[in-house]
């Protein structure tokens, strides 16, 4: 496979590839470092590749895979689960603050999710995949992502009903 052949399969799904090594890895630099090491991977094994029918999720199997393992390992003991993929829209300071208070707490809640709810949330409701390519990435069958995917949504939106429902009557 030439190199033009091989970035224009790989070259559509890279962010993709790094928004979830961010999503697992605590720093910008770490999630960076971890879409290089598979695209490495992938380049280097780039005639076996090519026999895959979905090569995108594929990569995200081995980036869940690669980022799983940097953080057991003992230089990442102080890494932890994290997204911070907001972009700031051009709004008043007070709307801004309040959006910005709401994903904060959105995130807070999906950190206390179980591990595989969040990975599941990331894939579907942040990259869009659909259900037969996350349940190939997280190895689990598209019906029991279906209720993955349902009980962290339902658990989130109990939490946030309770925050903004505290105090009124």
């Amino acid at each position: 496979m030439k190199q033009s052949d091989f970035l224009k399969i790989v070259f559509p799904f890279k962010n993709k590839v790094f928004r979830f090594a961010k999503r697992l890895l605590v720093s910008t630099e770490e999630a960076e470092d971890a879409t290089q090491e598979l695209f490495l991977k992938l380049w280097k094994n780039k005639e076996k590749i090519a026999d895959y029918k979905n090569i995108e999720a594929f990569a995200m199997t081995m980036t869940k895979n690669y980022c799983y393992d940097r953080l057991k390992s003992k230089q990442a003991s102080n890494l932890t689960l994290i997204h911070s993929n907001y972009q700031e829209k051009e709004t008043s300071l007070d709307k801004k603050i309040e959006y910005q208070d709401s994903v904060n707490q959105v995130h807070r809640l999906i950190q206390k999710l179980p591990e595989q709810q969040k990975i599941i949330i990331q894939l579907r409701d942040i990259e869009q995949y659909d259900y037969d390519e996350i349940s190939k990435i997280v190895d689990m069958q598209p019906t029991a992502v279906r209720v993955a995917l349902s009980r962290a949504r339902k658990t989130i939106r109990q939490e946030l009903t309770k925050t903004h429902n505290y105090g009124v009557s």
